[in-house]
């Protein structure tokens, strides 16, 4: 996988999303997201600032922030919610789809992890479905096992993950967790809504850990 091939799978998505977010009700903008205390709205608006941040505005978000990234993250989300209506982050989505910026100390999957896991993380709450494509899926998966930013290596420990859907696994340990690569990805980030589609020895020690 190149470069090229990696910005079309996150364009593809991007798009995909802003589709999904246009066919919203009012209401649903309002809903609570998987993510804690974020709505759809915050989370749309999130999805828009990864091609618009700068080196400067992280540096004053982390101060700001007081040096917690999640913290910093959820405060970025909520003004930019606030200052832009549901139609307005449409447009945006749709605007830089297909833009290679990515926001700072950010790896080149690491937009598409973001669209993918957020596009479950506004769909599954509201009921409607979202269809991860496996070949990405695959590819965002093994960056974030691998990766230190999301903690999957300390979360998932002694476990092995095993791909239904696809070619794929990765790990070592007693507890071996097996499922399609959408719900190991959603597992992989330290979502407990990924453990329903998942089977093996190993699922019920991470329902006790993430839950």
């Amino acid at each position: 996988m190149d470069r090229d091939e990696i910005l079309s799978w996150v364009k593809a998505e991007r798009l995909s999303l802003a589709d999904f977010f246009e066919g919203l009700h009012d209401e649903e903008w309002e809903e609570a997201s998987l993510c804690a205390g974020w709505t759809v709205h915050d989370v749309a608006a999130h999805l828009t600032l990864s091609t618009r941040t700068t080196p400067a505005g992280s540096i004053t978000g982390i101060i700001r922030a007081r040096g917690n990234w999640d913290r910093m993250e959820a405060d970025k989300a909520r003004e930019r919610a606030a200052g832009f209506g549901p139609a307005e982050l449409i447009a945006q989505l749709r605007e830089t789809a297909g833009s290679a910026r990515r926001a700072p100390g950010a790896a080149p999957l690491d937009p598409l992890v973001d669209a993918l896991v957020h596009g479950q993380d506004v769909a599954r709450p509201l009921g409607r479905r979202r269809d991860m494509p496996v070949e990405p899926t695959v590819a965002a998966l093994g960056h974030v096992h691998g990766s230190i930013f999301y903690g999957a290596r300390k979360r998932l420990r002694g476990t092995k993950l095993v791909a239904t859907d696809a070619d794929w696994s990765a790990g070592y340990g007693p507890d071996e967790v097996r499922g399609p690569v959408g719900e190991l990805l959603l597992l992989a980030t330290g979502r407990p809504e990924g453990l329903a589609g998942l089977s093996g020895p190993g699922v019920r020690r991470l329902e006790a850990a993430l839950r």
